[in-house]
């Protein structure tokens, strides 16, 4: 059961959440000081800082449940299963649910805040540093069944791709394709971006 102190910082940390990306949204990430984020969600600045280290991280966090995702996939994968059409399939799955970090989600918001994302340099930076982490996390959980190099090389081949996609559908989104089209076309690329990494493992 969550205590009630547990309760008051989620509410606290959604506050400051929901406050910074609507400024953000509204006039963009360099011109929105934390003083008037902080401000907006009744909260000192120390204490913001407290839930977020980084302004960055006031942006970011919305991904922090995907943190580590592919690791996860790979190492619940059912017995036998290959680790790529593991994550082929969750990927998939993902498309099907309209999850925002497959870029397949025409929620106007959704569509701003990837733009934000795409267009701030800090922004993709700090991005770049997460995925950072999810690429060596994921290199750990493929080398439990083949070699290291094997498994760094597959993990920076699956996550790019990954980023590649999202872009893609992104961007034909916000060009305005209708979101019924977008991913037709983005299952088939998946496929195609799939069907490219290797299904096997190469000998050690």
């Amino acid at each position: 059961m969550t205590g009630l102190r547990e309760l008051q910082r989620q509410r606290v940390h959604e506050a400051i959440s929901t406050a910074a990306i609507a400024l953000f949204l509204e006039r963009g990430f360099d011109e929105v000081p934390v003083t008037e984020i902080a401000a907006a969600a009744g909260v000192s600045k120390p204490t913001l800082f407290k839930y977020f280290p980084t302004k960055e991280d006031l942006v970011l966090h919305r991904f922090a449940d995907h943190k580590g995702e592919a690791a996860r996939v790979v190492r619940g994968r059912a017995p036998g299963e290959h680790p790529v059409a593991a994550l082929r399939r969750h990927y998939l799955d993902g498309l099907a649910a309209h999850d925002p970090v497959t870029g397949l989600n025409d929620h106007p918001e959704v569509l701003a805040f990837h733009r934000m994302v795409f267009d701030t340099p800090s922004l993709a930076v700090r991005l770049f540093h997460h995925m950072t982490q999810d690429e060596a996390e994921l290199t750990h959980a493929l080398a439990e069944t083949m070699d290291e190099l094997t498994a760094a090389l597959l993990a920076a081949q699956v996550l790019a791709a990954q980023r590649v996609l999202a872009r893609r559908t992104w961007a034909q989104l916000a060009g305005g394709r209708p979101l019924a089209e977008a991913e037709a076309d983005a299952v088939r690329a998946a496929e195609h971006a799939f069907a490219l990494l290797p299904d096997t493992p190469a000998a050690s």
